[in-house]
This record gives C-alpha cells, sequence and structure tokens, in this order.
C-alpha cells in the first residue's frame, strides 16, 4: 500500500513539475525570429540538448540569458510557455533554452545533487551549461561580460547551482521557486515528494549555508552575481520556507545582514524583501507571492527579472576581439545604380573551419546612401552603420557555404558599395 502511495505521489509530482514553466504568458510573443537547436556546442557530459533564441533585432555583442524548464519539461516547452522569448525580441539579449536529460526518479530534471556537479569543472550539467554559453560567444558574438541565469523549480534550483559554482561565469541570476545551493544531498535526497531538503524541515544557519557556497569554488574572490529570488506561499511542492533558506544563503555569502534594508510591494501579491549593500546596490532581493502554488513565473515576473538583470536599459557593449577562426569569411559585392538609387547584393561565403549558425553583418554604408528595403536579411538602421541579422531560413552558413542577401537604397551621388565587413565580429575578406 506504501509503494502504491509512493508511486502516486511521484507520478503527480511529475505532472507538476512538467506543468511548471508552462503557465500561458500575460502577453503573446509576436515574433519573426525562431527556436533553433544546435546539436553540436561543445563539451557535454551532462547530454543535454540546446535550443537558441536568437531575436531578429540585437546588438553585436548581445547579452546571454540561460532560461531553464522544471522537471519534466523540456527548452522548446519553457520558450513556447514563459515570455523570455518576447523580452528577448523588446530588448535583444539571446535566449538558451537547454533540456535536461537526468532522471533523478522521473525525468528530465538538472543535475544539482551528483558529486561531479557540485565541483567547479567537475563534469555533468553545470559542464554542458557553460559550453553553450560559450559556444553563443564564438558563434553569436555574445557578450560574456552580460550572463544571466533564469528558471522554474528545477531549473530554478540549477539557477542556485550556477551562481554557486560558477560565478564568475554570470552576472546575476533569478530563481523561481529553487532551493538553495547544495540543498540535495546526493541522487537518493533528490525527489521532492521523498527529500529531506524539500521535506519541509530543512533549516541550516546562514553561515552554513553561505560555506556551501564558498567552498563551491575555493579560493573565488572576485565579484558574486545578484541574486532574484521567487517563492509562491501555498507552494507546497517545493515549500515555500525554503525562501527564507535561500535568503539566508545569498545574504550571508555577500555579507549582509538578515534584516532587509526595504520592503515594499511593487505589485498586488508580491511581497519584496531587499538587501542592499554599503553603496545601496541590491545584492538580494525576494519576492513572495501571496496565494501562489508551484506555477511560477507568470503574470510579468519574468520582466521583473529581466529588469533585475539590467537588460530593459539600452546598453554600449564595450567592443571586443573575436577568438580566432570564428565566423571566418569573404564578402562580394555587387552594385546596380541609376540616378539616384541602386540595388546592391552581397554574398557571404563562409571561409571557416565551422558551420555558422545564426549571424550578423556589419558594415558601413557611404555617406548619402539609405536603404529603403531589403530580402533576405533584416536592416538596422537605414544609413550609417548597417547591421543585417539573418532571417529564419538562412540562418546557417555551412563551411564553405554561401548565402546571399541584398538591398535598395537611394543615393546622393556615391553609389559605390562598402568597403568593410564584420561577420559576427570578425572581419571579412572582399572577393
Amino acid at each position: 500500500m506504501r509503494t502504491r502511495i509512493r508511486r502516486s505521489l511521484l507520478f503527480a509530482l511529475a505532472v507538476s513539475l512538467a506543468m511548471v514553466g508552462l503557465v500561458v504568458p500575460a502577453f503573446g510573443p509576436a515574433h519573426a525570429a525562431s527556436l533553433v537547436e544546435v546539436t553540436s556546442f561543445g563539451d557535454n557530459p551532462g547530454r543535454m540538448r540546446m535550443h537558441l533564441y536568437l531575436p531578429d533585432s540585437r546588438p553585436a555583442r548581445p547579452a546571454i540569458v540561460l532560461a531553464m524548464h522544471g522537471c519534466g519539461g523540456s527548452g522548446p516547452g519553457f520558450h513556447s510557455g514563459s515570455e523570455f522569448a518576447s523580452l528577448a525580441d523588446r530588448y535583444g539579449f539571446v535566449v538558451i533554452y537547454p533540456t535536461a536529460t537526468q532522471q533523478a526518479g522521473f525525468g528530465n530534471c538538472f543535475d544539482t545533487w551528483s558529486d561531479a556537479a557540485k565541483r567547479r569543472g567537475g563534469g555533468s550539467d553545470p559542464v554542458s551549461l557553460v559550453s553553450m554559453i560559450n559556444f553563443v560567444h564564438r558563434q553569436h558574438g555574445g557578450d560574456l561580460d552580460r550572463v544571466y541565469a533564469t528558471g522554474s523549480s528545477s531549473g530554478g534550483m540549477m539557477t542556485n547551482h550556477m551562481l554557486a559554482v560558477y560565478p564568475d561565469v554570470f552576472r546575476a541570476g533569478a530563481a523561481f521557486m529553487g532551493v538553495p545551493y547544495n540543498c540535495f544531498a546526493n541522487a537518493a535526497d533528490y525527489p521532492p515528494g521523498a527529500s529531506q531538503c524539500t521535506g519541509g524541515t530543512m533549516n541550516r544557519t546562514p553561515q552554513q549555508w553561505g560555506d556551501a557556497v564558498r567552498q563551491a569554488y575555493p579560493g573565488y574572490s572576485g565579484p558574486r552575481p545578484r541574486v532574484q529570488l521567487w517563492h509562491g506561499t501555498n507552494d507546497t511542492l517545493v515549500p515555500y520556507q525554503l525562501l527564507q533558506e535561500s535568503i539566508e544563503q545569498w545574504t550571508d555569502v555577500f555579507g549582509l545582514g538578515q534584516t532587509p534594508t526595504s520592503i515594499d510591494t511593487p505589485q498586488s501579491n508580491w511581497n519584496r524583501r531587499r538587501y542592499a549593500d554599503s553603496h545601496d546596490t541590491v545584492q538580494v532581493e525576494a519576492y513572495a507571492v501571496q496565494g501562489a502554488g508551484h506555477s511560477l513565473p507568470s503574470g510579468g515576473m519574468a520582466a521583473a527579472a529581466v529588469q533585475f538583470f539590467g537588460l530593459t536599459t539600452p546598453t554600449t557593449p564595450a567592443p571586443t576581439t573575436p577568438p580566432p577562426g570564428s565566423g571566418a569569411c569573404r564578402v562580394a559585392v555587387g552594385v546596380n545604380a541609376w540616378n539616384n538609387g541602386l540595388t546592391e547584393d552581397l554574398t557571404i561565403t563562409n571561409t571557416g573551419t565551422s558551420a555558422v549558425n545564426g549571424w550578423s553583418l556589419v558594415f558601413t554604408l557611404p555617406g548619402g546612401q539609405v536603404i529603403t528595403s531589403g530580402w533576405n536579411a533584416s536592416y538596422t538602421p537605414s544609413s550609417g552603420q548597417v547591421t543585417a541579422r539573418n532571417v529564419a531560413h538562412n540562418a546557417a552558413i555551412p563551411v564553405n557555404g554561401s548565402i546571399t542577401v541584398g538591398f535598395q537604397a537611394t543615393h546622393t551621388g556615391d553609389a559605390a558599395g562598402p568597403s568593410a565587413f564584420t561577420l559576427n565580429g570578425a572581419p571579412c575578406a572582399l572577393a
């Protein structure tokens, strides 16, 4: 009888977790960009799948958001059921949607329990996730100074986990319905329905929680990523009291007291506690969502996370030197001009050693030229330094492969083509 009850509990738990991150968003995504699976992104000891969302309009060095699903879910499911893609369209950051494949009793949970996952560079899912981030940097010019983690349930647990194990990789994180780092002793303790961690009795001191984070990367003395925490007060699957344990962990890591520096209600039913340092920088903030169960994020919470990351304010990333071999290319220019108009074809050839999956081509138009329409790419702005970005059907350029894009423009006498191009930040040769 007990076995039957336990199986029923685990089945109900799996169904509940599968629903995490599949809440209908407050506003539907209206974008032309699409989710693309990347099948070879680097070292992948966790045997994870990677899906990537590249908004059509983004800067040359976009920020990177790692968005992680709950147990039983998937990267594509979290993409379609959360607001992060719509926010990426609005603010120009790139979103990585990983899919976990670890079982932990019922399937597709991020590994926050194994010894390998708890060691920096030890293996399992954390190493795979860092490989995904580095892939976006290599292939799409992702800004390694602006990398953020977020996730729901198992993904929220992994958010806290990654901030602890790789503090030098992330600038901030937002964990929805997560648990403190190192809450799970091992794989046997993981399934929340039978776990000491989520059994409702977990209670350590702030220093004990903080020591766990400090031991994750011994000797690290650099800046720590800022932390945002969310939990529903009626969550019984991952008990609400674990929010307080997470607060205690991260405030201790930052050397902050347990008394909030401010308390407010930014939105109905959202009770927020903030913990700022001596420079008035909020390092930790926690939201108790009144009456909510195991169903976050919803109702604008993703937007609040993106705002906490600082991605709602336009930024001008510092220039960087692309790594050797990334985006090696050749561009052939064909111009057909008349009176005060012209059309221009650009044939882009990948001369590198790896396929390009998503691209941006930057060039400067001669003075007086203004793009009026284009094909096979989106162009912003219409004059001066222009960035052409791929559309859905030509995101991939295989090794030695070519694609042709083009535009029509007006001119005031100078009908020459651009004299230089860069592809994903790397200079191209002129054919």
